[in-house]
């Protein structure tokens, strides 16, 4: 992606006045540009194929195929994806499911115009859309509802056993819910070292973002449920 093009987006929801209503908003931005709409799961994941979008809206309650399964789907093909689930409810099981499968944050239906097109910028640039506070919430909430991560460390291995101690330590810290400079203030480091740590991180343990490193901890045990 450059910064002469805008960024592409797919809306996916069930309800064409709801994806009207996104539309609406995002082509507003000269910035953003609709790239396709889908109703279903199963066409979005078409969709997402064909239309190539950098960022795409997913709705989760849907006919044919559901949007978590949609996330996995495309996020399976495509691990670059970057997917914001939409949900009426904060702290929903089905949005945190929808994270699971590989969103990187969820947003509120009802969520204001500039808080949707800040949400779609963070996680173009690979950042997520939802604190790991929040992701850490919802584990407590929901983690013993949900289907486990997919490739749990094995008896005896250590998962994160290619970091550095400091890099373990910031992965602790993240699974924690900490920001950048409050992670700095507790090891003493100034925010720009701890982006750094942060993003080898999330590359030695192949995640795609904060939120991922969060459920990631809790997947292999690295933090107490």
């Amino acid at each position: 992606m450059t910064d002469s093009r805008p960024l592409r987006i797919l809306l996916v929801d069930d309800q064409a006045l709801v994806r009207l209503g996104f539309r609406m908003v995002l082509e507003a931005e000269p910035e953003l540009a609709v790239v396709g709409e889908a109703g279903d799961g199963a066409e979005a994941v078409r969709l997402a194929v064909e239309a190539r979008p950098d960022v795409i809206l997913m709705d989760v309650r849907m006919p044919t195929l559901d949007g978590i399964e949609a996330t996995r789907r495309i996020v399976a093909a495509n691990p670059a994806a970057r997917i914001i689930i939409l949900t009426t409810f904060d702290l929903d099981e089905y949005a945190f499911g929808g994270l699971r499968a590989g969103a990187s944050g969820f947003l509120l239906k009802d969520a204001r115009p500039e808080e949707l097109i800040a949400a779609i910028r963070a996680v173009a640039a690979g950042d997520a859309a939802v604190t790991g506070r929040v992701t850490r919430a919802m584990l407590e909430l929901f983690a013993d509802r949900l289907p486990a991560s997919d490739s749990p460390a094995a008896a005896g291995d250590d998962p994160a056993d290619a970091l550095t101690p400091r890099e373990r330590e910031i992965l602790l810290a993240m699974a924690d819910g900490l920001t950048n400079g409050e992670i700095g203030a507790k090891f003493f480091l100034t925010e720009s070292t701890v982006k750094t740590h942060v993003g080898r991180v999330l590359a030695k343990l192949h995640l795609r973002d904060r939120v991922h490193a969060v459920i990631f901890a809790y997947d292999n045990g690295l933090v107490a449920r």
